[in-house]
């Protein structure tokens, strides 16, 4: 049976159906009734069977596989004079780290009978909701901005699913899409808002685990704008060291766009990131209220973390290094990496530490 949903902040518990809340009558995020543990030693990695990808991990999973194109573990490579490990999200089915959670999202639409999925995105996570949906057989209308990469438009439109194009800013497009799913015209498989999508991008440390020996790196440096797989990042790594699967939790170190940090100025403002006017090129995390920016620093102050925020120069800089490397990203992807430089010039991060950065969009995604 689907797992019910509860409200962490009431308590109140929500049958699972197609007919469910996006969030609670009190405004807080839905989570899982259950929370699943795995039982016994996790298998070296090189006798894990990972044919299945991230649903290897179907042991922590409150959601049953339905639909999937066995994507995940992701490579995770040495990074040369960056001094860290890169881990390549930009890998998957749609190009995007978004993936994760589109699979779970998608596999509990199944569970729960549902006909047509509602989503509004800046581009990968519409395009990702849009494949999966196509791949379960369900209708998908896809908030958009007006300006959307034409490569993420096409994406959405060749899965035949409905791009919805919103005039104005990101938050336009996301209260347009709330005005249609409160309206009944689909469930709202919200990668920001509904807890299935989070159950797949906590894989995400699962596999960095696994990667690791199971053992975790010092610090993870990761973008944020929802903040999806940084907090789909500290789900995971807690469940493990709860678990007591790995011991401890890693620093996490977020990156945001100058002009578009809200966790930043809450964290006690910028006091080295590069933050003079606002970052034109980072358009996938340009988020002015996140919908769970409470538990984003909750995340950061549990770990011992921090968030800065960058410019347009310090990407640029970041994405043109990357592409000679040979990881050919979409500028938004440039930003952790470029956070990573600056906490290393600040002293945050120690030359020593062992880091993890995820490059998280395919540069073909950005003509």
């Amino acid at each position: 049976m689907p797992s019910d949903l509860v409200c962490p902040a009431c308590e109140r518990v929500y049958e699972a159906g197609p007919d469910e809340p996006w969030r609670c009558g009190c405004g807080h995020p839905l989570e899982f009734v259950d929370r699943p543990y795995p039982s016994g030693d996790p298998l070296p990695l090189s006798r894990l069977d990972t044919s299945a990808g991230l649903w290897t991990f179907f042991e922590f999973l409150p959601i049953e596989q339905h639909v999937t194109f066995h994507e995940g573990f992701t490579p995770m490579v040495e990074a040369g004079d960056w001094n860290a490990r890169f881990k390549l999200e930009y890998v998957f089915p749609t190009g995007s780290f978004k993936d994760r959670g589109a699979t779970t999202t998608l596999s509990r639409a199944v569970e729960l009978g549902v006909e047509r999925v509602i989503e509004d995105s800046s581009g990968n996570a519409g395009a990702s909701i849009a494949t999966y949906a196509a791949r379960a057989g369900l209708e998908a209308d896809i908030y958009v901005p007006a300006d959307v990469k034409q490569s993420k438009l096409m994406t959405i439109q060749r899965a035949d699913a409905r791009p919805v194009c919103i005039d104005g800013s990101r938050q336009d497009v996301t209260d347009a899409c709330i005005d249609a799913v409160e309206s009944g015209d689909g469930w709202y498989a919200s990668h920001a808002w509904n807890p299935a999508f989070y159950a797949g991008t906590m894989t995400f440390a699962f596999e960095v685990a696994a990667q690791c020996n199971w053992t975790i790196p010092d610090a993870v440096v990761l973008p944020v704008g929802h903040g999806t797989l940084f907090l789909g990042a500290y789900r995971g790594f807690r469940l493990l060291d709860e678990a007591g699967i790995v011991d401890g939790v890693p620093r996490l170190l977020g990156a945001q766009a100058a002009g578009h940090a809200p966790i930043v100025e809450r964290v006690g403002g910028d006091p080295f990131g590069e933050s003079d006017g606002e970052s034109e090129i980072a358009d996938g995390i340009e988020i002015a209220t996140p919908a769970r920016g409470d538990e984003i620093l909750e995340a950061i102050d549990a770990t011992g973390g921090d968030a800065i925020a960058l410019g347009d120069d310090p990407i640029e800089s970041a994405l043109d290094r990357l592409h000679r490397d040979g990881f050919y990203v979409e500028p938004t992807s440039a930003v952790a990496p470029a956070a990573l430089e600056q906490y290393r010039d600040a002293g945050v991060l120690a030359d020593d530490e062992d880091v993890v950065v995820p490059l998280t969009g395919s540069g073909l995604k950005t003509l």
